[in-house]
């Protein structure tokens, strides 16, 4: 539970429940986390420790199926070098040399890396130090604030719906524009540190809810990267939307499953 609030409870209970209603079907599990295995031991590894003892804490990865259907769909088009945006109310980033994943923005839990519509992404652990000691928050009220009370929804008084914001921002609304900005910084932040890490980029791609349909929040986070080649009008760019395709994804592995012989 505590590695994703948002996400594990739900699940269960879906799990539950299609166990309990489809009593004499095969149920197979499909983990977000594995496509990101291919993790190098530097990115993958957080250095901390416990009481001395070795680090258990680990860059899991999220977002695994989506960035994995887009690798199934550009096949053979897929440079060596590119870098996939799942923008959404969660979103991620990740750096990928010849189709693996060898960084991504999510790290232990999916409330890490940029700022969403109620995470707070990356964050200064001094500021949850400062929390605990001066505010007097316990765990549980950490995990309320980072997962259900941060990102966009801390910018701008709740509200974390990308076309609610935009909307509010053109009319003048300052908190709006600040969660916007906030936004498209910490992705295009990102992007440059890929770039880095891969030596160059081929192909960037955006994907997920606000990725594919916010033009907007693609131009304002292509703004200045344009001597990388990734400038979102032009039409020799190197910039791509695409849609996700997780649920077909999870056919896709289960239906394998389904075909590998009974032991």
């Amino acid at each position: 539970m505590h590695f994703a609030p948002l996400h594990i409870p739900p699940a269960l209970a879906l799990i539950d429940e299609a166990c309990a209603t489809f009593r004499d079907a095969q149920h197979f599990v499909c983990f977000d986390t594995v496509f990101h295995n291919t993790l190098p031991a530097q990115p993958r590894t957080f250095r901390c420790r416990v009481a001395m003892r070795r680090p258990v804490w680990i860059r899991y990865g999220f977002h695994g199926l989506s960035y994995e259907s887009l690798v199934r769909r550009l096949g053979p088009d897929l440079p060596a070098r590119a870098v996939f945006a799942h923008l959404g109310n969660g979103s991620s980033l990740c750096a990928l040399r010849d189709g693996q994943s060898i960084d991504t923005s999510m790290g232990l839990t999916p409330t890490g890396g940029v700022p969403m519509g109620t995470r707070s992404g990356d964050l200064d652990p001094g500021v949850l130090l400062y929390l605990m000691r001066a505010e007097g928050l316990d765990a549980d009220a950490l995990e309320t604030l980072l997962n259900r009370h941060s990102g966009l929804a801390g910018f701008s008084d709740g509200e974390s719906d990308m076309q609610a914001l935009v909307a509010r921002s053109a009319a003048g609304d300052a908190d709006a524009s600040l969660a916007l900005d906030a936004f498209a910084a910490a992705v295009r932040k990102y992007i440059g540190a890929y770039t880095a890490l891969l030596g160059g980029i081929d192909l960037l791609v955006f994907t997920g809810g606000i990725g594919e349909h916010s033009a907007e929040m693609r131009h304002l986070i292509c703004a200045g990267l344009g001597a990388f080649g990734l400038d979102a009008d032009a039409p020799d760019s190197k910039v791509r939307t695409m849609h996700t395709e997780e649920e077909r994804q999870i056919a896709r592995h289960c239906r394998a499953l389904l075909r590998q012989p009974s032991n």
